[in-house]
C-alpha cells in the first residue's frame, strides 16, 4: 500500500521500483536455496518463500498492467492482505482482509508443509471462501478429479 499512497502523492514510477526491490529479493532467495550447506528445514521454509515471492511478482506485475494508482483500486482490494496492530491485545492481533471482508487471524498451526503454487485460480477461491465466512457462511469445493480443488 505504500506504493500506491507514493503513486496517488505523484511519484508515478513507485510501484516499478517496488517490483524491481523485490525482484531483486527473490534472486537472493534462489541463490540461498541452490546452497549445498542449507539444511533439509531451511531449504522447506525458503522455497515456501520463494513460491509466495513469485505470486507477489505476478500480482505486482498485473497491477502494473492495469494501471493501479490508489489503495481503493479493485485490483489492490482483492489481494488478501494480513495486518498486524501490535497495539491490541496482549501480544497483538492479526487480521486478514480482502474486498470489503474482514476476519481475525486464528493463528492455525500448520507446520512447514510444502506450499501450493498460488494460481489466478487461486485467488478467486480465496476470495470466494474468505466472503463465504465473513457473511457466515461455509463453502465446499465440490467437482471431479483434476479440477482445481486443492488450491
Amino acid at each position: 500500500s505504500k506504493a500506491l499512497n507514493n503513486i496517488a502523492g505523484g511519484n508515478k514510477g513507485a510501484m516499478k521500483t517496488l517490483k524491481k526491490k523485490q525482484v531483486g529479493y527473490l534472486n537472493r532467495l534462489t541463490d540461498l536455496v541452490r546452497d549445498p550447506k542449507l539444511q533439509k528445514i531451511d531449504r522447506k521454509k525458503t522455497v515456501a518463500l520463494i513460491t509466495m515471492e513469485i505470486h507477489n511478482r505476478d500480482v505486482m506485475e498485473r497491477m502494473i498492467k492495469a494501471n493501479c494508482t490508489s489503495v481503493n483500486d479493485f485490483d489492490w482490494l482483492s489481494q488478501l492482505r494480513f495486518i498486524f496492530n501490535k497495539e491490541e491485545g496482549d501480544f497483538g492481533t492479526c487480521i486478514v482482509k480482502q474486498t470489503n471482508c474482514t476476519l481475525s487471524y486464528s493463528y492455525e498451526y500448520q507446520g512447514n508443509n510444502g506450499r501450493l503454487v498460488v494460481t489466478p485460480l487461486t485467488d478467486r477461491c480465496v476470495l470466494t471462501l474468505l466472503t463465504a465466512m465473513f457473511l457466515h457462511r461455509g463453502g465446499n469445493p465440490l467437482g471431479p478429479a483434476g479440477t482445481g480443488k486443492t488450491e
